[in-house]
């Protein structure tokens, strides 16, 4: 990829962390400040990043540190993130924070933004286009819609999990007229989906999942509430993002009259 370059940038003090959207995979979509603060880090602490050539940008003695987080397993704990931010930035090192899609979207921005305040260490906060809206994109659709839908939900799918802090109060999520966003959600979706039936939900309630979304490899597979078990088991094992409501069917209403990028490839 051709890198971009920016001059005369001014540079944070030693000791500063970024903390940075990456973007939902796609190497061009992380944003130009985001650019800007990997071409001055000194350390770049990094998530599973599809476009891993977003480290290209980074200075040739940047130091990476891989901390990525897969299902089933972590390559570093969230305490241990949160020391190397701290102790490289006390350091005087800059450290850059990478993370895909939107920190402050099921990223854990709250508990490093915590550390370093306890730390007293400057920080930026970077956005990113999180993954909700990518696959909206990829799609074809928009999450809001007058007269589909007034309201987009995010969600984790980890909500299906038992656990001791606040949960998801289901029955306004089976509301009409919203759009569901789960991240992270195909392993229950299953259990997801009877939750939705069981509060008020048709079964027959339009549905996708986009896996890849943004990048060559990306796949849209189309269903129902109904089918959502078939679909999830077929998309596990990649990341994807599900879109539940009314505004899902649009994806099939746009197909027959635009023009589909050919990396798209569409599983009814």
């Amino acid at each position: 990829m051709s890198l971009l370059m920016f001059e005369n940038q001014s540079a944070p003090p030693p000791g500063f962390v970024w903390l940075v959207g990456a973007g939902p995979g796609a190497a061009d979509l992380i944003t130009v400040r985001g650019i800007r603060a990997l071409q001055q880090a000194e350390v770049v602490l990094h998530d599973d990043l599809a476009g891993r050539e977003l480290l290209n940008y980074c200075p040739p003695k940047t130091e990476f540190i891989y901390v990525g987080k897969r299902a089933g397993g972590h390559s570093a704990s969230q305490d241990e993130i949160n020391w190397l931010l701290v102790s490289h930035a006390q350091a005087g090192r800059r450290v850059v924070r990478l993370k895909g899609g939107d920190p402050s979207v099921f990223g854990r921005l709250g508990e490093e933004l915590q550390a370093l305040r306890v730390a007293q260490i400057s920080f930026e906060v970077v956005p990113g286009i999180t993954a909700a809206c990518a696959a909206a994109a990829a799609a074809g659709i928009s999450l809001t819609q007058r007269g589909i839908a007034s309201a987009a939900i995010l969600a984790t799918g980890h909500e299906c999990a038992e656990k001791t802090g606040p949960s998801l109060d289901w029955e306004k999520l089976a509301r009409p007229g919203t759009t569901l966003c789960v991240y992270m959600g195909t392993r229950r979706l299953g259990e997801l989906a009877g939750r939705l039936v069981a509060q008020g939900h048709s079964p027959h309630t339009p549905l996708l999942i986009i896996s890849n979304a943004s990048l060559p490899t990306q796949i849209i597979r189309t269903g129902t509430l109904e089918t959502a078990t078939e679909l999830a088991a077929d998309a596990e094992g990649t990341p994807s993002l599900i879109l539940v409501g009314e505004i899902a069917a649009q994806n099939r209403a746009l197909l027959a009259v635009h023009h589909r990028p050919e990396r798209t490839h569409v599983a009814v």
